[in-house]
């Protein structure tokens, strides 16, 4: 529990000072919040602005502008679950990645190691900063999303489920490169598979089907059901799904974290043998 504490307020400190990796968990919120303003059909087409054809009553209007909305809703996806799904499923896995290849690159990672703290301890200190944080930006795309009640908590709960994934992830191939900028190139092309995946999904069946016990196509059948679509998969077995997914992950953190953490003993040993 102490080196969970430590881990803990050493992340939270680095990473308010860094306001690039900060700006991330505002800026998706606030595009989707931008993004629906200009979609509002309310705000963009005025019942009165509308020109009048003879013999065209009111009642006539009133259901133009019900078809047209209902057109609209039918072929536009919806903005505020696919950039929460971008968030959770990709935004995150290089900005953990990166966090922990810092800790790597300044050698405060084989500090903690020496100081004997274990893999558990120093993925939840390292990932709670950013799953709270997260926290705030998921319930902002709630709030954006106009969600209420059971629809809320249910979003978030996906929300949150989806993000506990990226961050294991993350801190996963973090662990497994010696700096930052190794961590870049690794993370990306992992969270354009991840994130964009899915996506892809909705369109081929096949991709579905390959893709069905990723956490991210879970996360965006949550999202599909929320909006309304019929989905064959039930919400509890997505969010199993999503948080096996998290158990293999963290599972595959722990082992990398010790075998680092072996390699770096065996290192000191061989190196105080050849000094004397």
């Amino acid at each position: 529990m102490r080196s969970f504490k430590a881990v803990f307020k050493k992340q939270l400190k680095d990473f308010l000072k860094n306001p690039a990796v900060l700006i991330q968990f505002a800026i998706f919120p606030l595009l989707a919040f931008m993004i629906n303003v200009i979609l509002d059909f309310d705000s963009m087409v005025n019942v009165e602005d509308i020109p009048r054809i003879e013999g065209m009553t009111e009642e006539m209007i009133a259901e133009i502008m019900a078809a047209m909305m209902d057109s609209m809703n039918n072929t536009m996806p919806n903005m505020v679950t696919m950039q929460a799904t971008m968030f959770a499923g990709m935004a995150l896995i290089p900005v953990v990645a990166g966090l922990i290849a810092e800790d790597i690159e300044r050698k405060s990672l084989r500090f903690l190691m020496m100081a004997g703290v274990k893999p558990a301890p120093y993925l939840l200190g390292v990932g709670g900063v950013v799953f709270l944080i997260s926290f705030l930006t998921a319930v902002a795309f709630a709030f954006v999303g106009s969600f209420s009640e059971l629809d809320f908590l249910i979003f978030v709960a996906a929300m949150m489920s989806g993000i506990a994934g990226s961050i294991v992830l993350g801190a996963t191939i973090g662990i497994l490169t010696k700096n930052q900028q190794a961590a870049t190139a690794l993370a990306m092309p992992a969270a354009l598979i991840i994130g964009f995946g899915p996506m892809l999904a909705q369109f081929n069946d096949n991709i579905a089907n390959t893709l069905h016990f990723l956490y991210t196509q879970q996360l965006n059948i949550v999202a599909d059901y929320l909006n309304g679509a019929t989905v064959e998969t039930a919400l509890w077995q997505s969010f199993t799904i999503m948080w096996a997914n998290v158990a293999v992950l963290g599972v595959l953190f722990v082992v990398v974290y010790t075998k680092k953490g072996i390699e770096g003993v065996s290192h000191r040993i061989n190196k105080n043998k050849s000094q004397k």
